[in-house]
């Protein structure tokens, strides 16, 4: 889709928002940490951009704050504020971490710090360096990010949050860092909020702005999300004027985006009236996305996609870099590997996602996805006919976001007796090429899993069984079976796993495994 600008002041010009890619977000934090230790010129800060050229990332989505700033901002307080270069990491700022963690805040804060004594803007080098290999450069600015809101002596937060506790969405509790959340209902917060955004636009000349909901999602004193629906609507009415203006200035139209819960009712309930905000052209791209427990496997794009008919705004599926099975599961954070990506990705997009956005999905090399697959991930996952042909994994999840009081739906764990079925319902996307598809039940504790131990069916028909199979990363670490999927029973969009065993059982991870 290409949107003209010849109202913007530069007739001819065109903002490229060119079907299907990846969108993919760097965080406040990731640069900084990874690229300690070490004396960075203009050069090498920029160079970073250059991995994504070629690939299919469309846009890179830069995010320079949680609760403070990893540039010298002038209206909240950059990362380094009480900052002293001469005492390392033992000196107040750090005093309520120790080990690993000390020593990542200190990187981040000490990296940050030097580049701006050196006169190197970051994010300035990064959007000029996009432009000149072609990604369109945008920034995400965090809305209400409480990371730590548990240490309020943590590095990472402002002065004005500590010092205004009255601001807070919550003040009679305190179970969830969400609880400590700035409370938008109140006019001083969303002017803080603000103030910000409007530096940014002054400050940078990028093609979009993303305002991130997702952090941390909860804005409102519970109860009164509805009350909040108007206040967030001209919120966001007031951005996308502060935005045409500075796109007149500029000389280019600039973009605005917003992430938002999976579920529309959930976005709604939670205040995010994110429907009309594209039906009022109030933005032009809608990211769905997950929290960050797990990728949300089932998010409901054409649910999305009928509600937005009508309108231009491009809906971006979001995969997060977790893929937990059930919201129960703490022993480990299972990282998706390539093939789950895959499965994910080509449901999204053959459900009508427009873009595939990657949330954590920064270089590290420490990653199986991001590590040594990571040139494969960026080529490949945006686009279905990058992804045929390839082997992906279909795996059962759970949406991580619920307004207060919201019924949760989770599958995962299901508890089955004998001469009693559970089901599964899991979308697959197209249709698999000519080869083998495998039903994987993970089951607690040992258990028969021949044909005399359960019998499974897929859409109805028998699946044959094929004993214990070793699964690659991620997984959990229980017993899994396979089942052979009879080829044609597998459909185009959901497909259905019927379980009957013959004692009972407990089911805690359950996958389509396809191989063309």
């Amino acid at each position: 889709m290409r949107i003209p600008e010849s109202d913007m002041g530069n007739p001819g010009s065109e903002v490229n928002l060119i079907m299907p890619g990846i969108a993919l977000n760097e965080d406040s934090s990731h640069f900084f940490i990874s690229r300690a230790a070490r004396r960075l010129d203009a050069e090498q800060v920029a160079a970073w951009v250059d991995q994504y050229a070629d690939t299919q990332v469309q846009e890179l989505i830069l995010n320079p704050n949680a609760m403070r700033t990893s540039y010298a901002s002038e209206v909240w307080d950059p990362i380094w504020r009480g900052y002293d270069p001469q005492r390392g990491d033992d000196q107040p700022l750090f005093a309520s971490l120790s080990g690993e963690a000390r020593q990542s805040a200190f990187n981040w804060v000490h990296t940050a710090w030097q580049l701006n004594r050196d006169g190197i803007d970051v994010y300035a080098q990064w959007i000029a360096r996009c432009r000149q290999r072609g990604i369109s450069p945008w920034i995400s600015m965090r809305m209400n990010d409480v990371h730590n809101a548990e240490d309020e002596n943590n590095f990472i937060h402002s002065e004005f949050w500590r010092a205004r506790p009255d601001l807070r969405r919550v003040s009679y509790r305190f179970h969830e860092w969400t609880d400590r959340a700035f409370d938008y209902g109140q006019a001083e917060v969303r002017e803080y909020h603000l103030a910000l955004i409007r530096e940014l636009a002054e400050r940078y000349d990028f093609d979009g702005m993303e305002l991130d909901w997702m952090r941390f999602g909860f804005h409102f004193r519970p109860g009164h999300e509805s009350a909040g629906i108007p206040l967030l609507n001209q919120f966001m009415a007031e951005v996308r004027g502060l935005l045409d203006d500075w796109g007149r200035k500029r000389g280019h139209k600039i973009l605005l985006g917003a992430r938002v819960p999976s579920r529309p009712e959930t976005s709604l309930a939670l205040g995010m009236e994110a429907v009309t905000w594209a039906r009022q052209s109030l933005v032009d791209m809608l990211v769905v996305t997950p929290f960050w427990a797990t990728t949300e496997t089932d998010m409901p794009i054409e649910t999305w996609k009928a509600l937005l008919h009508g309108t231009q705004v491009v809906l971006a599926a979001g995969l997060e870099i977790l893929v937990r099975p059930h919201p129960a599961y703490w022993e480990k954070s299972p990282i998706n590997s390539l093939e789950t990506v895959r499965g994910a990705a080509t449901t999204m997009l053959d459900r009508g996602a427009d873009r595939i956005y990657l949330f954590n999905y920064m270089d590290d090399p420490s990653s199986q996805v991001a590590g040594k697959d990571y040139p494969k991930l960026l080529r490949e996952v945006g686009d279905l006919q990058t992804l045929s042909g390839k082997p992906r994994r279909h795996v059962l999840t759970y949406a991580d976001t619920w307004a207060p009081g919201e019924p949760r739906a989770i599958a995962l764990p299901a508890r089955c007796g004998p001469g009693a079925s559970a089901a599964f319902r899991l979308p697959t996307g197209p249709q698999p090429e000519p080869g083998e598809v495998t039903a994987i039940l993970g089951i607690e504790g040992e258990a028969v899993a021949g044909d005399e131990g359960m019998e499974v069916r897929v859409n109805g028909e028998v699946c044959r069984a094929v004993g214990r199979v070793e699964l690659p990363e991620p997984r959990m670490e229980v017993p899994t079976y396979g089942f052979v999927v009879p080829p044609a029973a597998m459909k185009r969009g959901h497909n259905l796993i019927e379980v009957t065993p013959r004692r009972e059982v407990t089911f805690c991870w359950v996958e389509f495994y396809v191989r063309p």
